[in-house]
């Protein structure tokens, strides 16, 4: 178990101006040693590199929700309504899953398996209009779950066997069995519920000792629980609404988390739209790729 984290002081460092107007969807790319993360309704696809302190933008689609890195070399996508398939200089569109516009793309993550997942939500975020699924590497989509609010963080453990799954709305980090050769997700529970005066449960990522990592909307925190739902570590921002965080770096000692500026006025001096570096005394590791 990690020892607690208090952000603040030198804990937490700024390692990008305010870049996004909502950062989301943060993962590290092997390949190139950056990392890529989104500015979600900007449709834009930002990249870091810990080593130059370069920051990249490029334009992708008018939405731009969530990423992995491919297998064979460039990155899996998902865009407003449906996925896509992107190199370095080239955005390939598959066809919509669905044709109302009031609702967009998330979140989302790969499995063990080599399959990308994304989860929906209503622009209004309206009760039950969301869903989640699945893009299997021969590029079928599956619809997984139905009646979510706001689909969002998916990540699996580092043995494959267990993901975790956010809808906001519920406030609770569930958990799935995953069965390694039929890839169907079972036997779902909660395992953390989130009082609402902490904020509300948005992305997440796992350690390698299994410790979950959840991002608080709200809440100005990162906070670690362990597999059974214990808090474990806290890590404090200097803004609301902290919207994801992925492992990276160096041997995966670096905990990345993206922020958003919604609802905040233009001239609000909080660097919300940032992204934050901790190293929380655990690491995580190489990100699950899409086999398409």
């Amino acid at each position: 178990m990690s020892r607690p984290v208090r952000g603040g002081g030198n804990d937490v460092e700024q390692v990008t101006p305010v870049v996004a107007g909502h950062g989301e969807g943060p993962v590290w790319c092997p390949a190139e040693q950056r990392l890529c993360w989104v500015d979600l309704l900007a449709g834009d696809l930002l990249s870091y590199d810990p080593v130059t302190g370069g920051i990249g933008r490029r334009h992708v689609a008018d939405v731009l929700a969530a990423l992995r890195p491919r297998a064979g070399g460039g990155l899996v996508a998902a865009v407003g309504r449906g996925f896509a398939l992107l190199t370095d200089d080239t955005v390939e569109l598959l066809p919509e899953v669905w044709s109302d516009p009031s609702v967009r793309m998330n979140d989302g993550g790969c499995d063990p398996l080599g399959r990308f997942w994304c989860g929906s939500m209503a622009y209004d975020a309206a009760p039950g209009r969301g869903a989640l699924y699945r893009l299997d590497p021969d590029r079928s989509v599956h619809t997984v779950l139905t009646g979510v609010t706001v689909s969002n963080g998916l990540a699996w453990t580092r043995d494959g066997r267990t993901a975790y799954y956010v809808d906001s709305a519920t406030r609770r980090v569930d958990a799935f069995c995953f069965d390694p050769t039929s890839g169907e997700l079972a036997d779902r529970r909660p395992v953390v519920t989130v009082p609402p005066e902490a904020g509300l449960p948005d992305g997440l990522c796992v350690d390698a000792d299994g410790g979950i990592w959840v991002a608080l909307w709200d809440g100005g925190a990162v906070r670690r629980y362990t597999p059974d739902g214990r808090l474990s570590a806290v890590v404090e921002l200097p803004v609301a609404r902290p919207t994801a965080c992925t492992f990276g770096g160096p041997g995966y000692a670096d905990l990345y988390v993206t922020t958003s500026r919604q609802g905040l006025p233009a001239d609000d001096p909080a660097p919300a739209g940032a992204l934050f570096r901790v190293r929380p005394g655990v690491t995580g590791f190489a990100p699950l790729p899409f086999a398409g």
